[in-house]
């Protein structure tokens, strides 16, 4: 039986491992993976804002190294009391028929229908705790650690500074374009600095970093810092689909990706020239056959949006990680050509069990989507900028 740790509006765990607010899924689902041996079976319900424990004889459970729930000790309200203290007066929901018990970061819920008789609960009780009679012995049901005073309230919070591991994150990523197609990436930094050789001076420091097409490798480097990997593309897969294939020279160099995990942004080079040609953004949803490779790129698109009519006037939309394909349809028409199916696995003998996706080409962009309507990644690609455009500066901000 897991024994572990509960940290107000921070995290539940132990010595060896925890699970704190704020904390990239992938690294939850690494923790889990590396003790598959104590954590045998695992169902994943993601919550931004909550940790839930929602079965306490499941586990053992201890607030500055004491129990308050094992085999020993029962979860009871003079319990909770007892290793709590004192709170504001609990909540009872009617609907839920759970009484709630809340302490800053912290919420206890008890069940009502197990008991004798339901609790005499008057809307304006004055004496607190005791005006609701709640019978002794009360036994906890669930349990939600969370940030701030109020469950009903909370908001997922950042990304603590333990979770960075010395790697840098996207805050968010915002398409730069013009009336003809994208031109690069803007984005927003995140990264555990510290100061001179002091881990408490330690915080987070934000960013602006910008890349276009056509910047070449050492621009991309000196923006974002060295890939977590490099990729060398064996086949175009792809190259079936462009005019006259047959007349395309074998190139002896390959193309390469620049692979930024835990920005959700793959960069692609071209094997002659060493400059930018297409970036691929991953939303990171489930079910998808490269899921938890990446982290979520939380990215804007705005599209241009042309009115038919006598003004023939333009309106302009924003396209983001969370937009569905039929609502991006309705914004950009129907796709003339049918969709490019994908079929993707590790082998030619293994089966993918999440099933094919479809690629639609609209407006120098593919839409790769899901047969949940969800788009698993977006893949940019433009021309190249001349020689007497100047590269802006990127900006960067910290505090």
């Amino acid at each position: 039986m897991l024994d572990l740790e509960v940290v107000p509006e921070r995290s539940l765990g132990n010595e060896q491992w925890e699970f704190a607010l704020g904390m990239p899924l992938a690294q939850a689902i690494s923790i889990l993976q590396k003790h598959c041996r104590i954590i045998k079976n695992v169902q994943v319900l993601y919550s931004e804002q909550v940790i839930e424990v929602y079965d306490l004889s499941k586990v053992k459970l201890k607030y500055c190294g004491v129990h308050f729930n094992s085999q020993a000790i029962a979860p009871t309200i003079e319990q909770i009391d007892q290793s709590f203290g004192a709170t504001h007066p609990g909540v009872y929901n009617a609907a839920e028929q759970l009484f709630h018990l809340n302490f800053r970061g912290l919420s206890f819920s008890f069940q009502l229908d197990s008991w004798n008789e339901a609790p005499k609960y008057e809307p304006n009780f004055a004496m607190g705790l005791a005006s609701l009679q709640i019978p002794h012995g009360a036994m906890v049901k669930r349990m939600h650690i969370y940030t701030g005073n109020n469950l009903q309230e909370t908001r997922a919070p950042v990304m603590p500074l333990a979770c960075f591991l010395g790697n840098i994150f996207a805050e968010s990523v915002d398409v730069l374009r013009d009336g003809a197609g994208p031109l690069g990436l803007k984005l927003r930094l995140l990264t555990a600095g510290c100061g001179p050789g002091v881990m408490a001076d330690a915080k987070v420091r934000s960013l602006e970093r910008s890349i276009y097409f056509g910047d070449s490798c050492q621009d991309v480097l000196g923006a974002l810092g060295s890939p977590h990997k490099v990729f060398y593309k064996s086949e175009d897969k792809m190259k079936i689909h462009s005019p006259s294939p047959h007349k395309q020279v074998p190139s002896k160099c390959n193309d390469y990706f620049f692979n930024y995990f835990t920005l959700g942004v793959d960069i692609l080079f071209d094997s002659a020239t060493h400059l930018v040609k297409k970036f691929v953004l991953h939303t990171n949803y489930p079910g998808h056959y490269n899921f938890n490779i990446y982290h979520r790129c939380d990215f804007k698109i705005p599209l241009v949006i042309k009115k038919e009519g006598a003004d023939s006037q333009t309106e302009d939309c924003m396209l983001t990680t969370y937009s569905k394909w039929d609502q991006i349809q309705e914004l950009l028409g129907h796709p003339m050509e049918k969709p490019v199916v994908l079929h993707r696995s590790s082998s030619a003998n293994n089966t993918n069990p999440f099933g094919s996706t479809f690629c639609f080409g609209q407006q120098r962009m593919i839409f790769e989507v899901m047969q949940n309507n969800h788009i698993a990644s977006v893949t940019l690609y433009g021309a190249h900028r001349t020689t007497s455009q100047a590269r802006p500066e990127s900006s960067s901000s910290s505090h």
